[in-house]
């Protein structure tokens, strides 16, 4: 289980040993187009999950294997199965798969796996791919947790990650470079105060003081959101594309193509040039913010994230003044008061709840109905801008 920053070269991490070990010890099977089953054994697999992780790890294993006899595929939903399923009967020695997609080629009787588990873990549960993740482990040709040899990369290590790792992980070791879940160092994090009237105003002052020669990335709550601003920035003469789960596959790369030959997205994508990344909207939770920020200042490359901040994230105030503390970066007075405002709400609340249980003996207070996120691009809009860095900002 290995736990590193946004941008610190994960993918590079799992693929480079995997092609290593297939390169030193042959391809074996895995190209004698398909057993007698009729299943492709790949050595290897990737889960990541969204279609365009998917698609850029593909690209990368791609580039690594080039001009050996190592056959990389992927599959992904979105796409033509039929077309993938022909690919798949050319032979794979390592698949690249979301998990649905996956599931299906295996309900088909098209894929069988009986080697490697990888899991790109970055909020994959809190898209909820569990019950698939699970599905796969799970199958007869798997070998059990001991046998297999089983890989976890993630910029963060919540508790649900970590019950995934006991699960499927057997006396693993736990890598950590640099605090689990931190900011990169390289990026300069500001926070202002924007009332959501003003927002778009704020987001023109921010884009007209932008270079040509790099991209911004904005992300916006809702998929209509991500619309409506889109729309509201091409009238304002800016070209730009929103890409977001309601776009059809193809919409989605030709939006990714027309801003760079490589790809974007909310979490684990890399595209070259993102200078400036914009929390139009805040999320929820912390960890959402540092994927988000982690689309720039990537591989040594210097980065922005601005962020908008207003009456509706009081949620985020500690939890963002503390990734902006270890990473040593300037801290607006406003935040630092609502932060402690906030803090010594909780404790009120806290020493209340303490009381009331006093008082009733061992009947706690009904707890409040547990809540779930999803931050899947089926929930979240983001556009991508070409634009760049503000010069004045």
């Amino acid at each position: 289980m290995a736990c590193a920053q946004t941008g610190s070269g994960k993918t590079a991490a799992f693929l480079l040993p995997i092609l290593s070990q297939i390169f030193s010890e042959g391809p074996g099977e895995a190209l004698n187009a398909a057993k007698a089953s009729g299943q492709q054994y790949p050595i290897s697999l990737v889960l990541a999950p969204t279609r365009e992780l998917a698609l850029q790890i593909y690209d990368e294993a791609r580039k690594f294997s080039y001009r050996s006899r190592v056959r990389p595929c992927v599959v992904y939903g979105g796409a033509d199965i039929g077309g993938q399923i022909r690919d798949l009967e050319r032979g794979c020695h390592l698949l690249v798969a979301t998990p649905g997609r996956l599931v299906d080629m295996m309900e088909r009787g098209k894929i069988g796996l009986d080697y490697y588990l990888i899991l790109d873990a970055d909020r994959m549960l809190d898209m909820g791919f569990e019950p698939q993740i699970r599905r796969i482990v799970e199958q007869d040709t798997m070998p059990p947790k001991g046998i297999r040899q089983t890989m976890m990369f993630s910029a963060t290590f919540p508790k649900e990650i970590q019950i995934l790792a006991r699960d499927f992980l057997e006396e693993y070791i736990f890598l950590a470079v640099g605090r689990v879940g931190s900011t990169s160092e390289n990026i300069t994090q500001k926070v202002v105060w924007v009332e959501e009237s003003d927002k778009r105003s704020f987001l023109l002052d921010l884009l007209s003081a932008t270079g040509e020669d790099s991209l911004t990335l904005v992300f916006v709550e809702t998929k209509k959101g991500a619309d409506a601003l889109e729309d509201f920035l091409y009238r304002e003469g800016y070209a730009c594309t929103s890409i977001h789960g309601d776009r059809s596959q193809r919409d989605r790369e030709e939006a990714l193509a027309s801003s760079d030959p490589g790809s974007v997205a909310a979490r684990g994508l890399d595209i070259s040039n993102v200078k400036h990344v914009i929390n139009f909207d805040l999320p929820s939770d912390i960890e959402e913010y540092v994927h988000r920020i982690g689309r720039t200042g990537r591989v040594g490359n210097l980065g922005l994230a601005t962020s908008f901040f207003n009456d509706k994230n009081g949620n985020i105030t500690k939890d963002l003044l503390d990734i902006l503390v270890e990473a040593k970066q300037e801290v607006p007075s406003w935040l630092e008061s609502l932060a402690y405002e906030h803090q010594h709400k909780s404790n009120t609340r806290g020493r209340k709840r303490s009381d009331r249980h006093h008082i009733f003996g061992n009947q706690s207070a009904p707890s409040a109905p547990p809540t779930t996120t999803n931050h899947s691009l089926h929930s979240l809009g983001f556009l991508v801008l070409p634009n760049g860095l503000p010069s004045k900002y």
